[in-house]
């Protein structure tokens, strides 16, 4: 049993989290009184254990602040991509039930538009200084105790997954009413046990909170008892700098990020001492082989790679010294057992090609979709992913492909439906769709995309209209890697 809240007994003046870029940082002993504040007013705004809370804003202290609240009043949280358009927040805070939706003034834009004092609507608050139309988050945090509430209990969050048609689905664990103090098991094991995270332990947080591994890694790092410094975006030289400055003893990384450390000249990518870093967890997209050996080569044996979903439904791991000898698996099952399964729902044998699936684990749904929750579970209970791959005679998984056309570029998941929808812009005519292609030579890892845009007009017109269309991209990781125009 173990929590912020006990080491803020036992280490109060111990530094919690600490942002890289503004220096700025929060204690145990403030983590614990502003946590215990954000519950009570959860409480006062009438929030009760199963409701559902959800924030939007930067990589900052009230970020983990507000999880950290939501935490100890067994509420849902859910944190949403700073990234999406006004349409996609829209149907995550509506879809989730939020009855409480958290902003920043940086993600003001994002939000203004779903403000309303409608029947059911969420209340709007924003930290910092509020804008018309919100409340103050910090104003409303400071009228509360710094005491608990009468009745903590654990929440979780509720994290939204990928998919290939633009409407990702949340993942909603069922509420088993547990002491805020009983930690995730899995990301104990593989924290604590293979990773060697603990109390002494120094984290260093290169991703966006809100994705799923790196909101819980940070989580799990105060769990035990240790210090996360948190970078406000992620820069190659400036990770390897803090590394040697902060003397970083474990971090949770993409393949992207290796990537972009190898392409730093050797002057500048040398220069930095990396000798503290113990453990360098990673996940989210396929590690070319390469990548990863010359990462081993550079850093040591310290890779650790896992592979899951925000699903829950099993998990594997390989250590650096297991992948050594497997190159190119993502390890054995530590949760679940992997069955691979082929097209005729059969077992498939060693060696053999199919879908993966997990059995003997925990069960999931996607929340508001029992169709998508049915497509994920075989006749014998076992669930997939949609992930393709095959076992070897001990048991490592090597993946070979998705099933789905969802394109991973940087670590982050694109849709081509999604993408192909954006050609419903008022300047597109005729077709545009979007293509698949192995990433190679962009940089950002994973698969690359393309777009392929075809126009019945004048060439002038035509590329005219081709940029606007290009412009209409939602996010900056959804533009195309490369476009052609060809008249």
């Amino acid at each position: 049993m173990t929590h912020p809240s006990v080491h803020a007994r036992t280490q109060p003046d111990k530094i919690a989290y600490h942002m890289a870029g503004s220096g700025k940082a929060i204690t145990y002993r403030e983590l614990d009184e502003l946590s215990n504040q954000g519950a009570q007013l959860f409480r006062a705004l009438g929030l009760q254990a199963g409701d559902h809370v959800a924030f939007l804003m930067e990589n900052r202290l009230a970020f983990m602040e507000i999880c950290w609240a939501a935490q100890r009043s067994g509420l849902y949280y859910t944190a949403i991509s700073r990234y999406l358009t006004q349409e996609e927040i829209a149907y995550i805070v509506k879809d989730c039930g939020a009855r409480i939706l958290i902003t920043s003034p940086k993600c003001a834009e994002q939000v203004k538009g779903l403000l309303t004092e409608a029947a059911g609507a969420p209340r709007f608050f924003m930290i910092d200084e509020p804008l018309p139309g919100f409340r103050s988050w910090d104003r409303e945090l400071a009228q509360q105790p710094t005491t608990p509430i009468a009745d903590q209990v654990a929440g979780y969050d509720m994290l939204y997954s990928s998919g290939t048609t633009g409407r990702p689905k949340g993942i909603k664990r069922q509420s088993e009413n547990n002491p805020i103090e009983l930690p995730n098991p899995f990301l104990r094991i593989l924290c604590a046990d293979m990773c060697g995270m603990s109390s002494d332990s120094i984290y260093l947080s290169p991703a966006p909170l809100y994705h799923a591994a790196p909101l819980r890694f940070n989580m799990m790092a105060i769990t035990l008892g240790g210090t996360a410094i948190i970078m406000e975006s992620f820069d190659a030289e400036q990770f390897l700098a803090l590394v040697e400055k902060h003397r970083i003893t474990q971090s949770q990384l993409v393949p992207t990020m290796f990537v972009r450390m190898l392409k730093l000249p050797d002057e500048v990518r040398l220069r930095h001492d990396v000798s503290s870093l113990k453990g360098a967890i990673h996940a989210a997209a396929p590690c070319p082989i390469d990548v990863k050996a010359k990462m081993i080569e550079w850093w040591g044996p310290i890779l650790i790679e896992y592979y899951a979903g925000s699903e829950g439904n099993g998990v594997t791991v390989s250590t650096s010294q297991q992948w050594l000898t497997h190159r190119g698996t993502v390890g054995r099952a530590v949760v679940g057992k992997v069955r691979i399964v082929d097209e005729n729902d059969q077992e498939a044998p060693t060696g053999q090609i199919g879908t993966v699936y997990f059995a003997d684990a925990p069960v999931f749904s996607y929340h508001n979709d029992p169709d998508k929750t049915k497509r994920a579970y075989n006749a014998r209970g076992w669930s997939t992913l949609g992930d393709v791959g095959y076992l070897d005679e001990e048991g490592f998984l090597y993946l070979t492909d998705r099933k789905s056309y969802m394109i991973i570029s940087g670590g982050v998941n694109i849709y081509p439906q999604e993408n192909r929808g954006r050609a419903d812009h008022p300047s597109r005519r005729r077709r545009c769709r979007g293509v698949r292609r192995a990433e190679r030579g962009d940089g950002r890892g994973g698969q690359g995309g393309g777009a392929a845009v075809r126009h019945g007009t004048g060439r002038q017109r035509a590329r005219s209209r081709a940029d606007r269309v290009l412009s209409h991209a939602s996010v900056a990781d959804q533009m195309p890697a490369q476009h052609r125009f060809r008249g």
